[in-house]
């Protein structure tokens, strides 16, 4: 183990082909978003919430490994390559995954978490981390059969295997992956958490962008009216004030507890539990957007008021935990926010559409101006 002081420790930038590798997952944000917009019900809801987890899990366990073993390496490079190839296989099965591909997303995702884990095991000289990734490969092996259960089965019963997987899985990342007697002592174990943390914030990004990307798509789709220009532009008010949250004053009081902290794995890891259901809340931002700009006008149904105030909620709730686990600070905007959006989003079902759309948008505005 090597013990170093906090801000110590080797460190180094984000390589090209890092981003080039999150290219994959850009792709799988967009297919996430395009399976939920054309299964607009509880159940494609279920459907996206039990393929996220695993899609990030393939993104952030990779990029961990390639910050534990950084990718100047010619063995991280090939890693990270064959999980690329992989991903992209997996990405283009989602949209058909809970139909006719459920092999084709499976398959993928079982070699990358299997063949990540078993190369960071064999290939990191961190007895700390050596001793992790050998519990994360029981925890993997634990649920393989529940993964392959649920693509032998109909679609109907898919995905209640997948749901317990997925559940099982994300379990054991929340917790470290403990084993009875064993669990994670991250305490002043080396980690490039600067790297992480980089990683973390384009990842999110890149989430923002596609965002970004599905409301101009919207916006092309419809006619070139008053109305399109309103929604759109409230539409992408709202996705601004997300950025703004998250590289506003949130932002500097992590960069300043990283700089002091003596547990940088620990911040590392809440970065990246925060940031799934920050990416999971920014799906449902883009898809809400798209469906108001499509159809503005008529009755706004719950679940598009779920949308619409769903996803920043989500939002704003995963970063206020993070800044409270984190560097400690008990932000009661981002609690207070929530509620507000809340009752925002029930008030607005008695509102068309666009107009749901204006004050979600105005409200997580008015939040962002508040948190500067």
């Amino acid at each position: 183990m090597r013990v170093v002081n906090p801000g110590s420790g080797q460190k180094y930038e984000v390589t090209p082909l890092e981003l080039f590798f999150d290219l994959v997952f850009a792709f799988a944000l967009s297919q996430l978003s395009q399976h939920l917009l054309t299964h607009l019900s509880w159940r494609g809801a279920a459907e996206t919430a039990v393929m996220l987890p695993a899609i990030f899990a393939a993104w952030f366990s990779t990029s961990w490994s390639a910050t534990m073993i950084p990718v100047d390496q010619s063995r991280t490079r090939w890693l990270v390559l064959v999980v690329m190839l992989l991903g992209l296989f997996m990405n283009a099965a989602v949209t058909k995954a809970f139909t006719t591909s459920g092999w084709a997303f499976v398959i993928p995702l079982l070699l990358i978490q299997s063949g990540r884990t078993v190369w960071t095991l064999v290939n990191s000289t961190n007895a700390v981390f050596r001793e992790h990734y050998f519990r994360t490969l029981f925890w993997s092996i634990a649920t393989t059969p529940l993964w392959i259960a649920g693509a032998a089965v109909g679609p109907e019963a898919r995905v209640l295997w997948w749901a317990l997987a997925t559940g099982i899985d994300q379990i054991g990342r929340w917790l470290a992956h403990p084993v009875p007697g064993r669990r994670l002592r991250s305490e002043k174990v080396d980690f490039d958490a600067d790297h992480m943390l980089e990683r973390c914030r384009l990842f999110l990004l890149i989430a923002l962008g596609e965002t970004v990307f599905t409301t101009g798509t919207a916006i092309a789709a419809a006619p070139t009216t008053m109305m399109t220009l309103i929604t759109g532009t409230f539409a992408l008010a709202g996705t601004v004030a997300l950025w703004a949250l998250s590289f506003g004053r949130s932002h500097r009081l992590v960069i300043r507890h990283l700089e002091k902290t003596s547990d940088p794995i620990r911040a590392s890891r809440h970065a990246v539990n925060a940031l799934m259901v920050m990416v999971a809340g920014l799906i449902t931002v883009a898809v809400a957007n798209r469906e108001v700009i499509a159809h503005p006008q008529g009755h706004t149904s719950f679940a598009l008021c779920l949308l619409l105030s769903g996803g920043p909620i989500l939002f704003l709730v995963a970063q206020g935990w993070y800044l409270w686990a984190v560097p400690n600070v008990r932000s009661q905007l981002h609690w207070v926010g929530g509620i507000a959006l809340l009752v925002v989003g029930l008030a607005a079902m008695a509102a068309p559409p666009y107009v749901a759309l204006i004050l979600v948008g105005a409200s997580v505005s008015t939040l962002a101006i508040l948190a500067r």
